[in-house]
């Protein structure tokens, strides 16, 4: 086997393994709402457009990854799609529930029974302290 078609294939495989859990868990949650509608339909696009280069050349490795990131792709496009129109038929009916604003961020170090003070210590403040006792 030629050198560059085995690189293209190690590459190949490890593109796709790099990418595969994006799209499990985008399969098995349904929540692609950090994604952006556009990039994915524009990526989609360019898939579309650059096989037409792909697949003109012999059969190898880029056969495989292209195709990986076409369905790939494809998958993400119709999650994220499905998602606006859920969305947005949720927002036509008034079913839509208001978005919660973010919890606080909790000091997950901090003992649960201990006294906080609101008053920052200076060094009158120690000196006293040490002078009372």
């Amino acid at each position: 086997m030629d050198v560059p078609v085995f690189a293209g294939m190690i590459a190949a495989v490890v593109f796709a393994i790099a990418n595969l859990p994006m799209v499990v868990k985008a399969l098995r949650t349904h929540d692609v709402g950090s994604y952006s509608l556009g990039s994915i339909a524009m990526i989609n696009a360019a898939n579309v457009v650059y096989s037409l280069y792909v697949f003109s050349l012999p059969i190898g490795p880029i056969w495989l990854l292209h195709s990986f990131y076409l369905i790939a792709s494809a998958i993400m496009l119709v999650l994220c799609l499905r998602q606006v129109r859920t969305r947005h038929g949720a927002l036509t009916s008034g079913t839509a529930e208001p978005r919660r604003p973010a919890e606080p961020i909790h000091d997950v170090r901090a003992r649960p029974n201990a006294r906080v003070s609101t008053q920052r210590p200076t060094h009158r403040s120690r000196r006293a302290a040490a002078s009372v006792s």
